[in-house]
Protein backbone atom coordinates (compact mmCIF):
# COMPACT_ATOMS: atom_id res chain seq x y z
CA UNK A 1 0.00 0.00 0.00
CA UNK A 2 2.87 2.55 0.71
CA UNK A 3 4.46 1.48 -2.38
CA UNK A 4 1.34 2.56 -4.79
CA UNK A 5 0.82 5.76 -1.98
CA UNK A 6 4.92 6.92 -2.83
CA UNK A 7 4.49 5.99 -6.60
CA UNK A 8 1.34 7.96 -7.02
CA UNK A 9 2.75 11.33 -5.06
CA UNK A 10 5.98 10.67 -7.51
CA UNK A 11 3.67 10.39 -10.50
CA UNK A 12 1.48 13.22 -9.00
CA UNK A 13 5.21 15.49 -8.76
CA UNK A 14 6.04 14.69 -12.53
CA UNK A 15 2.99 15.44 -13.43
CA UNK A 16 3.03 19.10 -11.83
CA UNK A 17 6.71 19.67 -13.26
CA UNK A 18 5.11 18.81 -16.67
CA UNK A 19 2.40 21.15 -16.52
CA UNK A 20 4.76 23.76 -15.06
CA UNK A 21 6.81 22.75 -18.48
CA UNK A 22 4.17 22.95 -20.35
CA UNK A 23 3.00 26.63 -19.45
CA UNK A 24 6.55 27.11 -20.23
CA UNK A 25 6.67 26.02 -24.05
CA UNK A 26 2.90 26.75 -24.63
CA UNK A 27 2.17 30.28 -23.13
CA UNK A 28 3.20 32.79 -25.69
CA UNK A 29 4.27 35.95 -23.64
CA UNK A 30 3.72 38.50 -26.76
CA UNK A 31 -0.12 38.37 -26.96
CA UNK A 32 -0.66 36.68 -23.50
CA UNK A 33 -2.13 33.49 -24.48
CA UNK A 34 -1.81 29.60 -24.40
CA UNK A 35 -1.01 27.38 -27.52
CA UNK A 36 -3.40 24.59 -26.20
CA UNK A 37 -2.25 22.43 -28.91
CA UNK A 38 1.00 21.94 -27.70
CA UNK A 39 -1.08 20.04 -24.64
CA UNK A 40 -1.00 16.48 -27.12
CA UNK A 41 2.57 17.21 -27.63
CA UNK A 42 3.88 17.75 -24.34
CA UNK A 43 1.67 14.01 -23.05
CA UNK A 44 3.43 12.13 -25.96
CA UNK A 45 6.95 13.85 -23.99
CA UNK A 46 5.76 12.97 -20.42
CA UNK A 47 4.46 9.41 -21.37
CA UNK A 48 8.04 8.35 -23.11
CA UNK A 49 9.21 9.46 -19.57
CA UNK A 50 7.31 7.94 -17.49
CA UNK A 51 8.19 4.34 -19.64
CA UNK A 52 12.11 5.16 -18.87
CA UNK A 53 11.58 6.15 -15.47
CA UNK A 54 9.73 3.62 -14.38
CA UNK A 55 10.59 0.61 -16.90
CA UNK A 56 13.84 1.24 -18.63
CA UNK A 57 15.77 2.66 -16.10
CA UNK A 58 15.06 0.46 -12.61
CA UNK A 59 15.24 -3.03 -15.43
CA UNK A 60 17.88 -1.91 -17.71
CA UNK A 61 20.04 1.10 -16.24
CA UNK A 62 20.16 0.21 -12.85
CA UNK A 63 20.61 -3.64 -13.27
CA UNK A 64 23.92 -2.52 -15.64
CA UNK A 65 22.51 -3.78 -18.79
CA UNK A 66 23.11 -1.00 -20.51
CA UNK A 67 22.88 -2.33 -24.00
CA UNK A 68 19.41 -3.53 -23.92
CA UNK A 69 19.02 0.63 -22.27
CA UNK A 70 20.13 2.01 -25.59
CA UNK A 71 18.26 0.06 -27.91
CA UNK A 72 15.01 0.47 -25.83
CA UNK A 73 15.61 4.56 -25.54
CA UNK A 74 16.48 4.60 -29.13
CA UNK A 75 13.13 2.49 -29.39
CA UNK A 76 11.18 5.20 -27.08
CA UNK A 77 12.69 7.96 -29.25
CA UNK A 78 11.57 6.83 -32.11
CA UNK A 79 7.89 6.08 -30.65
CA UNK A 80 7.64 9.78 -29.60
CA UNK A 81 8.75 10.59 -33.50
CA UNK A 82 5.91 8.24 -35.12
CA UNK A 83 3.44 9.28 -32.80
CA UNK A 84 3.89 13.53 -33.22
CA UNK A 85 4.95 13.21 -37.03
CA UNK A 86 2.51 10.60 -38.37
CA UNK A 87 -0.62 10.85 -35.77
CA UNK A 88 -0.55 14.03 -33.88
CA UNK A 89 0.66 16.71 -36.67
CA UNK A 90 -1.64 15.07 -38.64
CA UNK A 91 -4.94 15.24 -36.33
CA UNK A 92 -3.29 19.02 -36.01
CA UNK A 93 -2.85 20.38 -38.30
CA UNK A 94 -3.73 18.36 -41.37
CA UNK A 95 -4.82 21.26 -43.42
CA UNK A 96 -1.80 23.18 -43.48
CA UNK A 97 1.05 20.90 -42.11
CA UNK A 98 4.09 20.85 -44.32
CA UNK A 99 5.12 17.08 -46.22
CA UNK A 100 8.68 17.03 -45.04
CA UNK A 101 9.14 14.52 -42.58
CA UNK A 102 11.64 16.08 -39.66
CA UNK A 103 12.36 13.50 -36.77
CA UNK A 104 15.25 15.98 -36.07
CA UNK A 105 12.99 19.23 -35.15
CA UNK A 106 10.68 16.62 -32.53
CA UNK A 107 14.01 15.38 -30.85
CA UNK A 108 15.28 18.65 -30.65
CA UNK A 109 11.96 19.89 -28.65
CA UNK A 110 11.38 16.34 -26.77
CA UNK A 111 14.95 15.88 -25.36
CA UNK A 112 15.30 18.85 -23.41
CA UNK A 113 11.78 18.06 -21.76
CA UNK A 114 12.46 14.38 -21.50
CA UNK A 115 16.02 15.29 -19.47
CA UNK A 116 14.40 17.82 -17.08
CA UNK A 117 12.06 15.19 -16.43
CA UNK A 118 14.09 12.17 -16.14
CA UNK A 119 16.58 14.66 -14.07
CA UNK A 120 13.91 14.79 -11.24
CA UNK A 121 13.50 11.03 -11.50
CA UNK A 122 17.63 10.78 -11.08
CA UNK A 123 17.44 13.09 -8.28
CA UNK A 124 14.53 10.78 -6.62
CA UNK A 125 16.88 7.85 -6.61
CA UNK A 126 20.20 9.67 -5.56
CA UNK A 127 18.57 10.38 -2.85
CA UNK A 128 16.79 7.14 -1.91
CA UNK A 129 20.03 5.41 -2.43
CA UNK A 130 21.81 7.46 -0.27
CA UNK A 131 19.19 7.26 2.44
CA UNK A 132 20.15 3.39 2.44
CA UNK A 133 23.65 3.73 2.41
CA UNK A 134 23.17 6.14 5.34
CA UNK A 135 21.28 3.20 6.81
CA UNK A 136 23.22 0.72 6.23
CA UNK A 137 26.24 2.27 7.67
CA UNK A 138 24.59 3.14 10.55
CA UNK A 139 23.52 -0.78 11.19
CA UNK A 140 27.41 -1.49 10.14
CA UNK A 141 28.55 1.10 13.00
CA UNK A 142 25.87 0.11 15.65
CA UNK A 143 26.94 -4.05 15.09
CA UNK A 144 30.66 -3.02 14.68
CA UNK A 145 30.64 -0.83 17.99
CA UNK A 146 28.76 -4.19 19.83
CA UNK A 147 31.31 -6.66 18.87
CA UNK A 148 33.98 -4.01 20.19
CA UNK A 149 32.36 -3.70 23.43
CA UNK A 150 32.10 -7.27 23.20
CA UNK A 151 35.65 -7.76 23.04
CA UNK A 152 36.44 -4.97 25.75
CA UNK A 153 34.32 -7.12 28.38
CA UNK A 154 35.44 -10.24 28.24
CA UNK A 155 39.28 -8.45 28.27
CA UNK A 156 38.27 -6.68 31.63
CA UNK A 157 36.64 -10.04 33.23
CA UNK A 158 39.63 -12.03 32.86
CA UNK A 159 41.75 -9.34 34.24
CA UNK A 160 40.22 -9.04 37.17
CA UNK A 161 39.00 -12.71 37.89
CA UNK A 162 42.57 -14.15 37.71
CA UNK A 163 43.24 -11.70 40.52
CA UNK A 164 40.09 -12.71 42.69
CA UNK A 165 40.93 -15.97 42.31
CA UNK A 166 44.62 -15.42 44.08
CA UNK A 167 43.12 -13.54 47.00
CA UNK A 168 40.11 -16.56 46.86
CA UNK A 169 42.71 -18.71 47.44
CA UNK A 170 44.58 -17.13 50.21
CA UNK A 171 41.48 -16.49 51.95
CA UNK A 172 42.40 -13.06 52.06
CA UNK A 173 40.08 -10.31 54.24
CA UNK A 174 39.57 -8.05 51.13
CA UNK A 175 37.80 -10.69 48.88
CA UNK A 176 34.24 -9.58 49.92
CA UNK A 177 34.88 -6.30 48.90
CA UNK A 178 37.03 -7.56 45.48
CA UNK A 179 33.82 -9.09 44.99
CA UNK A 180 31.18 -5.79 45.74
CA UNK A 181 33.39 -3.46 43.61
CA UNK A 182 33.92 -6.19 41.01
CA UNK A 183 29.73 -6.87 40.90
CA UNK A 184 29.55 -2.87 40.82
CA UNK A 185 31.84 -2.72 37.33
CA UNK A 186 29.87 -5.98 35.84
CA UNK A 187 26.28 -4.41 36.79
CA UNK A 188 27.05 -1.14 35.04
CA UNK A 189 28.28 -3.34 31.91
CA UNK A 190 25.20 -5.42 31.86
CA UNK A 191 22.86 -2.44 32.50
CA UNK A 192 24.13 0.72 31.94
CA UNK A 193 26.64 -0.17 28.62
CA UNK A 194 23.40 -1.34 26.15
CA UNK A 195 22.98 1.85 24.28
CA UNK A 196 25.63 3.91 22.21
CA UNK A 197 25.41 6.95 25.46
CA UNK A 198 25.59 7.09 29.24
CA UNK A 199 25.34 9.57 31.42
CA UNK A 200 28.86 10.97 32.21
CA UNK A 201 28.48 10.63 35.61
CA UNK A 202 27.90 6.36 35.55
CA UNK A 203 31.21 6.34 33.40
CA UNK A 204 33.24 8.19 36.38
CA UNK A 205 31.25 6.10 38.56
CA UNK A 206 32.41 2.79 37.04
CA UNK A 207 35.91 4.16 37.22
CA UNK A 208 35.95 5.01 41.06
CA UNK A 209 35.10 0.96 41.27
CA UNK A 210 37.64 -0.01 39.23
CA UNK A 211 39.97 2.20 41.06
CA UNK A 212 39.14 1.31 44.39
CA UNK A 213 39.15 -2.57 42.92
CA UNK A 214 42.82 -2.02 42.26
CA UNK A 215 43.72 -0.25 45.56
CA UNK A 216 42.48 -3.28 47.58
CA UNK A 217 45.08 -5.32 45.53
CA UNK A 218 47.18 -2.38 45.65
CA UNK A 219 49.14 -2.71 49.25
CA UNK A 220 50.73 0.56 49.64
CA UNK A 221 53.41 0.25 47.24
CA UNK A 222 53.21 3.73 45.53
CA UNK A 223 50.83 6.28 45.09
CA UNK A 224 46.90 5.86 43.30
CA UNK A 225 45.04 9.18 42.90
CA UNK A 226 41.99 9.98 41.19
CA UNK A 227 40.37 13.50 41.01
CA UNK A 228 37.10 14.90 38.83
CA UNK A 229 36.66 18.39 38.50
CA UNK A 230 33.13 20.17 36.89
CA UNK A 231 30.09 19.45 36.59
CA UNK A 232 28.94 15.88 35.08
CA UNK A 233 24.88 16.47 34.91
CA UNK A 234 23.32 15.73 32.00
CA UNK A 235 26.40 14.80 29.77
CA UNK A 236 26.66 11.60 28.06
CA UNK A 237 29.76 9.64 26.73
CA UNK A 238 29.98 6.44 24.67
CA UNK A 239 30.32 3.90 27.63
CA UNK A 240 33.49 2.24 28.43
CA UNK A 241 36.21 4.56 26.41
CA UNK A 242 38.07 6.38 29.46
CA UNK A 243 37.87 3.20 31.21
CA UNK A 244 40.86 0.95 29.04
CA UNK A 245 43.24 3.33 29.48
CA UNK A 246 43.01 3.28 33.42
CA UNK A 247 43.10 -0.06 33.06
CA UNK A 248 46.10 -0.30 30.99
CA UNK A 249 47.82 1.97 33.59
CA UNK A 250 46.82 -0.61 36.78
CA UNK A 251 47.77 -3.74 34.26
CA UNK A 252 51.36 -2.19 33.70
CA UNK A 253 52.36 -0.31 36.74
CA UNK A 254 51.45 -3.33 38.56
CA UNK A 255 52.48 -6.17 36.54
CA UNK A 256 56.24 -3.95 36.31
CA UNK A 257 56.97 -2.99 39.33
CA UNK A 258 56.98 -4.06 43.02
CA UNK A 259 56.98 -0.42 44.55
CA UNK A 260 57.40 3.26 43.60
CA UNK A 261 54.02 2.34 41.48
CA UNK A 262 52.16 5.89 40.60
CA UNK A 263 48.61 6.02 38.52
CA UNK A 264 47.24 9.24 38.45
CA UNK A 265 44.04 9.91 36.98
CA UNK A 266 42.54 13.10 36.22
CA UNK A 267 38.89 14.25 34.97
CA UNK A 268 37.72 17.25 33.84
CA UNK A 269 34.40 18.39 32.30
CA UNK A 270 33.77 22.27 31.15
CA UNK A 271 30.59 23.39 29.25
CA UNK A 272 31.20 20.12 26.85
CA UNK A 273 34.69 19.52 26.62
CA UNK A 274 35.53 16.42 28.66
CA UNK A 275 39.45 16.43 29.49
CA UNK A 276 41.00 13.44 31.01
CA UNK A 277 44.36 12.54 31.57
CA UNK A 278 46.02 9.35 32.87
CA UNK A 279 49.49 9.04 33.73
CA UNK A 280 50.96 5.58 35.04
CA UNK A 281 54.94 4.69 35.54
CA UNK A 282 56.40 1.15 34.73
CA UNK A 283 60.00 0.04 33.92
CA UNK A 284 60.49 -2.10 30.76
CA UNK A 285 61.83 -4.89 31.75
CA UNK A 286 58.80 -7.24 32.61
CA UNK A 287 55.49 -7.28 30.64
CA UNK A 288 55.73 -3.88 29.19
CA UNK A 289 56.58 -4.75 25.74
CA UNK A 290 53.36 -3.63 23.81
CA UNK A 291 52.14 -0.98 26.22
CA UNK A 292 50.39 1.29 23.31
CA UNK A 293 48.59 -2.14 22.11
CA UNK A 294 46.27 -4.43 23.60
CA UNK A 295 42.80 -5.78 22.83
CA UNK A 296 41.04 -2.78 24.87
CA UNK A 297 43.68 0.36 23.64
CA UNK A 298 43.10 -0.69 20.19
CA UNK A 299 39.26 -1.03 20.05
CA UNK A 300 38.83 1.86 21.84
CA UNK A 301 40.70 4.07 19.40
CA UNK A 302 38.68 2.58 16.67
CA UNK A 303 35.15 3.08 18.68
CA UNK A 304 36.01 6.87 19.10
CA UNK A 305 37.06 7.85 15.44
CA UNK A 306 33.59 6.03 14.76
CA UNK A 307 31.68 7.74 17.36
CA UNK A 308 33.03 11.05 17.58
CA UNK A 309 35.25 11.19 14.19
CA UNK A 310 37.21 14.58 14.58
CA UNK A 311 35.36 15.64 17.69
CA UNK A 312 38.31 14.20 19.76
CA UNK A 313 41.95 14.46 20.06
CA UNK A 314 44.33 11.63 21.70
CA UNK A 315 47.66 11.66 22.23
CA UNK A 316 49.82 9.28 24.20
CA UNK A 317 53.31 10.32 25.48
CA UNK A 318 55.63 7.51 26.87
CA UNK A 319 59.07 8.47 28.42
CA UNK A 320 60.43 4.92 29.06
CA UNK A 321 59.57 5.48 32.71
CA UNK A 322 55.82 7.42 32.38
CA UNK A 323 53.15 6.63 30.01
CA UNK A 324 50.46 9.14 29.55
CA UNK A 325 47.12 9.87 27.72
CA UNK A 326 45.76 12.83 27.30
CA UNK A 327 42.02 12.57 25.66
CA UNK A 328 39.81 15.77 24.69
CA UNK A 329 36.54 14.78 23.97
CA UNK A 330 33.81 16.95 22.65
CA UNK A 331 30.81 15.02 24.35
CA UNK A 332 28.55 16.98 22.21
CA UNK A 333 29.58 15.57 19.42
CA UNK A 334 28.33 12.22 19.70
CA UNK A 335 27.08 10.12 17.10
CA UNK A 336 23.47 8.84 17.61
Amino acid sequence: MRRFRRLYIEILIQFVIALLLLLFVAFDKHSAHIHWHEIPFMANYVFAALIINYLLLPYYFYRKRYFLFAIYIIAVLSLIIIIEEFILEQVMFFDHRSEVFNPTGTLVEAIPILLILLAFNFARDATRKQRKIDELKHSMIESELDFLKGQINPHFMFNNLNNLYAYALESSPKTPKIILELSAIIRYMLYDCKDNKVLLEKEIDNIRSFVKLNELQFEGRGNISFNTKGSSNHKYIAPLILIVFVENAFKHSMSSQTEGILVDISLETNDNILQFKCVNSYTQQTNTRDIPGGIGLKNVITRLDMLYADGYKLSVDDTGTLYSVNLNIELNRLKE
